[in-house]
């Protein structure tokens, strides 16, 4: 990576500001209890350098989409606050307000803490427009729009002009929102400089960076999840990568739309089967393999339940009868993905094989788990990004067996697609 880290500057007697993703899931009680601490836990090194090293530290999150209306109590970050001063065995000091810290932050000794409030309770942290928006009736002229986009730009820049004026130094630790240009991942960089990198982030982009530019071959890429148009950059990005592509979950019922099948009721987009020709023509062209799924689960309807007691099962090869669909693949489908990815150096999963959260539908995605967990042991690297695959794999147990989880679905998704991400470029270069 180019740019500077934690390592690179003097932290002793200094003030920084650190982007973190402390976006962790919640009880849905309202008890504000932590369902899963993972984030928390995986900026703790980042932490506690700073702290170490003589610094203090202004941490910065977002916590789910309260979507700038101001505070609302289900968004607040004051549990975190807490949970964050159990794992430090100290006090984490809170601000009930990112845009009015001042108090709290110049009060701050070298070796303490404060940890900001949730920063999308300000429309100007995204700082995004809808042209049109159905469900409120917002309908603008292009003049309005521009308006508006010029508005909330300059809205965007004092907020992040504010948060930078908390600090000495600025430190992005969130790979988790790098791919986003808000007022408190890449704005603040205008306005703080030097900007570095946390350990988190350094983590994130040498795994997916390495695997994605320098892989170990042979490089083997498993992409799942419902939709080919999530994933129609990653695709074709990939084919110029790997040595084989393995295609399942709710997208490859498209792909095999494209081959000519018949896929019954299954998920697919109709507009995206020329597109998944063009793939397959492609991967062809290169000699790259592109594995689909020879057989899926397939059943009479959607589950309901969530042991998918009120649905009929079973194994279907080739074509899927009218009226079924396709809810996970089968064990020739697993033997097939799980050869070719024993056999590789690197690997990265992205998506899960089928409707894993019900648990006789999860078959597929736990085998191709197991075959991902021999990686690692057999000397080889194995990335899982996406949150439904890192949920898969945390499920399964072998989490510990994996040589890289990532905290960023959609940061993760778009270094895949070779994107530049916005929270990464603001970075000071490391000359």
């Amino acid at each position: 990576m180019d740019k500077k880290t934690l390592r690179d500057v003097e932290l002793k007697g200094k003030r920084v500001v650190m982007r973190v993703d402390f976006n962790v899931p919640m009880a849905k009680d309202g008890s504000g209890k932590i369902t899963d601490d993972t984030r928390i836990v995986a900026a703790l090194p980042s932490i506690k350098y700073v702290l170490e090293q003589g610094g203090s530290l202004v941490l910065m999150s977002h916590l789910g989409r309260p979507k700038g209306k101001g505070y609302e109590e289900a968004f607040t970050l004051k549990p975190v606050a807490e949970e964050l001063s159990k794992k430090l065995g100290m006090e984490v000091k809170f601000a009930p307000d990112c845009m009015a810290a001042d108090d709290v932050v110049s009060a701050l000794k070298p070796g303490e803490v404060v940890l900001l409030e949730n920063t999308r309770f300000y429309k100007a942290e995204d700082g995004k427009v809808k042209k049109d928006d159905e469900k409120k009736g917002i309908h603008l002229t292009d003049e309005e729009f521009a308006a508006k986009k010029a508005e909330l730009k300059a809205a965007r820049q004092e907020m992040a002009k504010k948060l930078a004026s908390y600090g000495d130094i600025y430190c992005n630790d969130a790979f988790g929102t790098a791919h986003r240009a808000h007022a408190s991942t890449a704005v603040i960089a205008d306005y703080i400089q030097p900007a570095v990198s946390g350990f988190l982030l350094e983590k994130e982009l040498k795994f997916l960076g390495d695997a994605v530019e320098n892989p170990v071959r042979p490089f083997v890429a498993i992409l799942g999840g419902a939709k080919v148009s999530d994933k129609l950059a990653v695709v074709k990005n990939l084919l110029n990568k790997v040595d084989t592509l393995i295609i399942a979950g709710g997208m490859a019922y498209t792909f095999k739309k494209a081959q000519g099948l018949k896929i019954g009721a299954s998920l697919c987009e109709d507009e995206q089967v020329a597109y998944c020709k063009e793939m397959m023509e492609a991967a062809a062209a290169k000699g790259i393999k592109l594995l689909l799924p020879v057989d899926n689960v397939i059943a009479d309807k959607f589950p309901a339940e969530k042991d998918a007691s009120d649905i009929t099962m079973k194994v279907c090869e080739g074509d899927i009868p009218d009226g079924w669909m396709g809810l996970d693949i089968g064990p020739k489908s697993v033997e097939l993905f799980s050869e070719a990815i024993k056999g590789a150096k690197t690997v990265v999963w992205n998506g899960p094989m089928g409707c894993f959260e019900f648990a006789p539908l999860a078959k597929g995605t736990y085998g191709v788990c197991d075959a991902v967990a021999t990686v690692k042991a057999n000397g080889g690297t194995s990335i899982i990004g996406g949150g439904d695959s890192v949920s898969a794999v945390k499920k399964s147990g072998k989490a510990a067996e994996m040589s890289h989880i990532s905290t960023g679905g959609g940061a993760s998704l778009e270094f895949l697609e070779g994107k530049t991400l916005p929270g990464v470029a603001a970075l000071t270069a490391n000359s």
